[in-house]
């Protein structure tokens, strides 16, 4: 469903030659994974015998029990459409190979050789075994797969790569095309994954056997991670546990799935026990954020595809079990990483303004403060870059503009913001130039439609803007990434400026990061007490319910225009844009996941409306962002069309609803 699958990592209990223990110990796990919905189960590296039976690979007996287990793990199968990747020690051509075969009901669909054979310090492959090489380069032409005959199983192709073949719907897996890595392949200057990613693969399977050593498991995830982002696949990574041979040395049972960079499971170290790890992975999504972000079209995969084995079809994922959707997908997930990702977030943002000011030899920064989220961290933005330049924050004008709907919590909160944070502020009553406007233009004031909300927006822009003209300055924009995406801003009025500093940034990580800084400032109370006054407002305006305030307050002076009570919750519409932009997610795999991501915090019915608010908005606001101002690109998704958005103004959203 909506391209899901789920794959299983396992390290089974093994006695090290026993290959008759091990069949049984790995159709026990096998049928484990089967009956948790995996579509693909990846064992270790010569599982049916054990990585380190040294000279005993050269045995005879060994080798033909080894045969006679993969045809008892087939037969276990032969109705389950589950791809079971087990390692043996194999013959073919004369040689001994360390390879992985693929079982799928009941047939051996083909059988993938080592190519790296370490052979150093603790490792003496090549004293046992051939590369694989030269059989993986195909056979005749070079574009048809080698095949040889295995006893049991008749000719199989010798290939490390997959496609599925289409079973006539969307979940036959025909999405899916599997590449095939054997532990040292990995640890290589060039993975084969690398070549087999450029060719298609979207997952790559690693059976492994790696040894423990101290800091091996750190590098070892890092190995996973980079290649798997590198490659835009999934890893699937099984390595040998702890009932190796401990003769020499101790083996760990590390289990991996990564996607793109990210862990979606691991397993723990040194178990006794068999162990799996289960990912949901989104393969879908893979496959989309190629089109967009990877250089994967400047290659030629027909040889590729002319020698790969197709598997009959994989099962889709009908729940994700085994997948964490975060709901602010914006937001650094981690409480470790959080100090340095809104530092780096906040560097990029100061980087940005520093060169425009620069560049510009503006004398002065002008912004509007209106005691909301976004112009907040726009102030704090601009304070930290004047630092950065070894200005003055005097030189910061800060311009307070109460309208109809202003209320005392946020002009209160604007000037104790200014005042703490040294600028210059200056308040500009907007109310009676609106009325004079309104009675130019024949608008009853009374009327408070669209036309009585834009004059006011425009009004504090054309102040800004004069005021940068007769200071020397520029206008800062404070304007958020979800604002840009739903078009709530007033055209030619807080839609425009002259450098926009937050226009990458949407409302969730806008309050992350604003909460962040208050954070900060409580840990420096003891150099300022400054800093406590600070904080204290910092929270106050986190609290304020986020409104563009043009419409009068309610009865008792408090803001009666609330924008997520128009629009749904920013955090909806920041997680449908996130999924809708970079992974061109379909409207019902945003309805699939948002409802995954939020059960227990928003109700269906909420997530359905929000949703047909963000593809309206989305489609018809897009004439505003054709024409918006500069800004720093500061995470991977942005609306410029400089940078990563483009589409028609006039574009038709029919389809998306």
């Amino acid at each position: 469903m909506f391209g899901f699958y789920r794959f299983a990592s396992i390290s089974p209990i093994l006695r090290v030659a026993d290959t008759a223990f091990n069949t049984k110990e790995i159709i026990k796990s096998a049928a484990a994974a089967a009956n948790n919905g995996a579509a693909f189960a990846v064992f270790p590296e010569l599982s049916l015998t054990g990585y380190t039976c040294s000279d005993l690979f050269h045995q005879e007996l060994l080798l033909k029990n080894c045969l006679e287990s993969l045809r008892k793990i087939a037969d276990a199968f032969a109705e389950n459409g589950m791809v079971i990747a087990v390692g043996l020690p194999l013959r073919m051509f004369g040689g001994l190979y360390n390879c992985a075969a693929f079982l799928q009901r009941g047939r051996l669909v083909a059988v993938t050789p080592k190519i790296h054979m370490p052979n150093q310090r603790e490792f003496y492959e090549k004293r046992h075994f051939s590369s694989g090489r030269e059989l993986l380069k195909g056979g005749g032409n070079g574009l048809a797969a080698m095949h040889c005959p295995i006893e049991g199983f008749g000719d199989v192709p010798v290939t490390n790569f997959f496609t599925v073949a289409a079973g006539g719907n969307l979940g036959s897996g025909s999405e899916v095309r599997i590449g095939v890595e054997l532990c040292e392949d990995l640890w290589t200057p060039a993975p084969p994954s690398g070549e087999l990613a450029l060719a298609g693969a979207n997952v790559i399977v690693n059976l492994s056997a790696s040894d423990a050593l101290v800091g091996k498991r750190d590098y070892r995830r890092n190995l996973v991670l980079n290649q798997s982002a590198r490659c835009m696949a999934a890893y699937v990574y099984a390595s040998a546990g702890v009932h190796e041979s401990t003769t020499d040395m101790v083996f760990s049972g590390h289990l991996m799935i990564a996607e793109n960079g990210s862990v979606l499971a691991e397993s723990k170290s040194f178990s006794r026990d068999t162990e799996i790890v289960y990912a949901d992975v989104d393969v879908e999504r893979l496959n989309m954020q190629r089109l967009s972000e990877g250089s994967f079209q400047d290659f030629d995969s027909r040889d590729y595809y002319a020698r790969a084995a197709a598997f009959e079809g994989l099962r889709a994922c009908d729940s994700l079990q085994y997948r964490f959707v975060s709901p602010t997908p914006f937001v650094p997930g981690s409480l470790e990483t959080r100090d340095k990702s809104c530092t780096e977030i906040f560097n990029i943002q100061c980087a940005g303004l520093a060169k425009r000011l620069e560049a510009s030899r503006s004398k002065r920064a002008v912004i509007g403060l209106s005691g909301g989220l976004d112009s907040t961290l726009a102030l704090l933005v601009v304070a930290e870059t004047f630092k950065l330049l070894n200005r003055p924050a005097s030189e910061i004008l800060a311009l307070t503009m109460p309208g109809f709907g202003t209320t005392k919590r946020t002009k209160n909160n604007a000037v104790e913001l200014a005042k703490l944070l040294g600028v210059e502020l200056r308040t500009v009553d907007i109310k009676k130039a609106c009325l004079q406007h309104f009675e130019d233009i024949g608008h009853d004031p009374q009327n408070l439609d669209v036309t009585y909300e834009n004059v006011q927006a425009r009004e504090r822009t054309q102040i800004l803007m004069d005021l940068a003209n007769s200071e020397s300055g520029i206008v800062i924009g404070t304007g958020d990434l979800s604002e840009i995406a739903l078009g709530w801003s007033t055209y030619n009025a807080d839609h425009m400026s002259m450098y926009a500093v937050n226009c990458d940034i949407p409302k969730t990580l806008v309050r992350h990061i604003v909460s962040w800084y208050a954070d900060r400032s409580v840990a420096a109370i003891a150099s300022s007490e400054n800093d406590s006054a600070l904080a204290s407002v910092l929270r106050d305006i986190l609290d304020t319910p986020v409104s563009p305030e043009l419409l009068p307050a309610d009865s008792s002076g408090q803001i009666a225009q609330k924008t997520e009570n128009i629009l749904g919750a920013y955090e909806i519409h920041d997680f449908f844009l996130y999924h809708f932009a970079k992974y061109g997610a379909t409207p019902e795999k945003l309805r699939y996941l948002a409802k995954h991501a939020f059960k227990g915090l928003h109700a269906d019915e909420e997530i359905d409306k929000a949703l047909a608010v963000f593809i309206r908005r989305f489609f018809t606001q897009q004439f505003k962002r054709s024409c918006i101002p500069d800004g720093p690109k500061v995470g991977t998704i942005s609306l410029s069309p400089r940078a990563d958005w483009r589409m028609p103004s006039d574009s038709s959203f029919n389809d998306w609803l």
